[in-house]
């Protein structure tokens, strides 16, 4: 009896006809979620970690006081920093350099900076042509910052309450 069933669902094809029939029930009844991607960007969390910024007090000031512990944290030593004292005894850097092309994108420098002034900010298109490109130096990280500047608040104050 077994085998007649076996044999009647395989000559009838049951189970392709069911799939079929599946297939054709979510095609017609579900909405589409494919978005256009150049033109629509899909929602990023407020912790996504994306291109690199350093960014600046209200008043214009760079806010790194290069205590230099995003270069101590970082595994892959892909951040320099060189500073020197100013006039008025606070210290601020003269060279931070972030070598894309060796950062793993772990956010372990921005949970270490104290003053949030190396952040992982949402800009996820930046690809290049050549290697050199990626290496950042402090005005390119302070370029990003001060594009990128409203989205890095936004996401900040969206994060704060988990920090």
């Amino acid at each position: 009896m077994a085998s007649a069933s076996l044999l009647t669902r395989s000559f009838l094809l049951s189970e392709l006809l069911s799939g079929m029939w599946l297939t054709l029930k979510y095609c017609i009844t579900r909405k589409s979620v494919t978005i256009n991607y150049p033109y629509e960007k899909g929602p990023l969390s407020p912790r996504f970690r994306g291109e690199h910024a350093l960014r600046r007090y209200p008043n214009g000031e760079e806010r790194c006081i290069a205590c230099k512990l995003c270069e101590a944290i970082c595994p892959a030593q892909a951040i320099t920093i060189e500073a020197e004292t100013r006039d008025d005894g606070s210290r601020r850097t003269t060279r931070y350099d972030i070598d894309m092309t060796k950062c793993i994108y772990c956010g372990f420098c921005q949970e270490a900076c104290p003053v949030d002034a190396i952040v992982e900010g949402p800009n996820f298109e930046f690809a290049t042509e050549t290697r050199e490109e990626l290496f950042y130096d402090k005005d390119k990280l302070l370029s990003n910052g001060d594009r990128w500047e409203p989205a890095i608040a936004a996401n900040l104050a969206a994060d704060a309450p988990y920090r």
